[in-house]
């Protein structure tokens, strides 16, 4: 019987992890990655490595069709929105991916909040989105509450304004609010000439990722993002500096009840998208904000979290390969599969200046970082002749897994502090410290 030939789309840390979790399968696949620069981790594990423009549909589609691809897998949401998954299927080439319309559930936070509207999804926000600048200021300045600034398309996760004068006591973020809500619409950011919004929710923020087939929706444990700079949370928004999932495969200020009604929200949607004639299959990420009144959605990404799929795929006990075609094939209820009850710490390290200013085409040292007992998947960076290169985003996460958090911390701190090179990353994810700070919050919120 001959090897299933398996596409990779893309080039990070998540697709690493993507790479691995397939690898690890007992059918023994061959993979294939296409992706825009040579990633250490996922060429030790491809049978073959293509570089080129991951966007551009007919380049992918032209590659999977002449190496005789059997199932695909897109990592990043840029060739989602490309529609380098439509190029696959217009190929006969099943996809564990959404299509580009699909996908629209991440690519246009505006499509979001409409079908969320229309079919009476729970966890919905208020919201209103502007294409006029001084409407957009109008409606700010008429807001009591504090307001959330967003771009309707797609910014790598570093789009959002937050605008609480009330917390900040500044009221120039009023205006600053306003700045933003202009320059959005006129240079388009985003890739749309309108901006969205919302009311400020306040509490925790976390992750639900599922497989979904276009109709089922299957769970896995929950991961709490960490998208801040710096320790404290502080410092601007990044892509994300790490993530922790807990053994019971909840968050420590999180119920089960919560658990269950953010899985609501994700199958309500799914059930929405199907009565819009969108068959969505793929991995589905809820980004959510737990507050006093339940589990509310932020955003939706079509595809895994990067890092958060660094906590889910590596302790998966069941045949991901299996799981992936199942979903490209619309029956999950045919796999059967479940997680270990492992904590999970994920720490993200990026090249000193990151995100605003970053240093770029820098060298990095991470021989020792290989031999400890963390996971480690290599983001954007580069394999040369003479080493591994970063680019001005984040170059490599480390993952620990163990028994309890405090373990599983250790495991990652241990790992990426070996690192030599002009790098920095935040020691304080998963540590208790952070953790009782997160809980001491979430009890401040339902009291209120």
């Amino acid at each position: 019987m001959d090897m299933d030939k398996i596409l990779i789309v893309g080039n990070g840390a998540r697709e690493h992890a993507i790479a691995e979790a397939i690898a690890r399968s007992p059918q023994r696949p061959m993979l294939y990655a296409f992706a825009k620069s040579r990633n250490p981790g996922i060429i030790e594990l491809a049978a073959e490595y293509e570089v080129g423009d991951i966007d551009d549909g007919e380049a992918v589609g032209d590659y999977a069709e002449d190496s005789g691809i059997d199932l695909a897998v897109v990592g990043p949401e840029g060739p989602l929105e490309a529609g380098i998954v439509n190029a696959l299927v217009e190929r006969d080439i099943p996809c564990a991916s959404p299509t580009k319309e699909a996908a629209a559930i991440e690519t246009s936070k505006l499509f979001a909040r409409e079908l969320m509207d229309k079919y009476s999804v729970s966890g919905r926000n208020s919201w209103e989105v502007f294409d006029d600048p001084s409407k957009a200021a109008e409606f700010i300045d008429s807001q009591e509450e504090p307001v959330v600034v967003k771009p309707i398309g797609l910014t790598g996760g570093k789009g959002v304004k937050i605008v609480n004068p009330q917390l900040t006591g500044q009221l120039k973020d009023m205006e600053e609010a306003k700045a933003y809500a202009s320059r959005v619409i006129e240079e388009g950011i985003g890739g749309s000439e309108e901006v969205l919004v919302e009311r400020l929710l306040v509490g925790e923020e976390f992750t639900l990722q599922a497989f979904v087939d276009g109709k089922r929706v299957v769970p896995t444990p929950l991961v709490q993002d960490n998208k801040f700079a710096y320790e404290g949370d502080t410092g601007p928004f990044t892509g994300s500096m790490g993530s922790f999932s807990d053994s019971n495969h909840l968050l420590p200020f999180m119920t089960a009840t919560d658990y269950y009604k953010a899985i609501t929200v994700m199958e309500d949607t799914v059930s929405a998208l199907g009565k819009e004639g969108l068959d969505y299959r793929g991995a589905l990420y809820g980004g959510f904000i737990l507050t006093a009144e339940g589990p509310k959605i932020l955003e939706f990404n079509a595809r895994w979290g990067d890092p958060e799929a660094m906590n889910v795929l590596p302790i998966l006990e069941g045949d991901f390969l299996e799981i992936c075609w199942a979903m490209a094939d619309g029956d999950l209820g045919r796999v059967s599969f479940g997680f270990q009850e492992k904590a999970t710490v994920c720490k993200y390290l990026a090249p000193e200046g990151y995100p605003t200013n970053p240093v770029e085409g820098k060298r990095i040292e991470i021989g020792d970082v290989l031999g400890s007992d963390a996971l480690v998947h290599f983001a954007s960076v580069d394999q040369r002749e003479d080493g591994i290169y970063m680019s001005r985003s984040r170059a490599l996460a480390c993952t620990g897994v163990a028994d309890r958090m405090s373990e599983a911390e250790r495991i990652a701190e241990d790992a990426i502090s070996k690192v030599q090179g002009p790098v920095f990353y935040r020691k304080d994810i998963g540590r208790s410290e952070l953790v009782e700070k997160r809980r001491k919050h979430m009890r401040d919120v339902r009291r209120a």
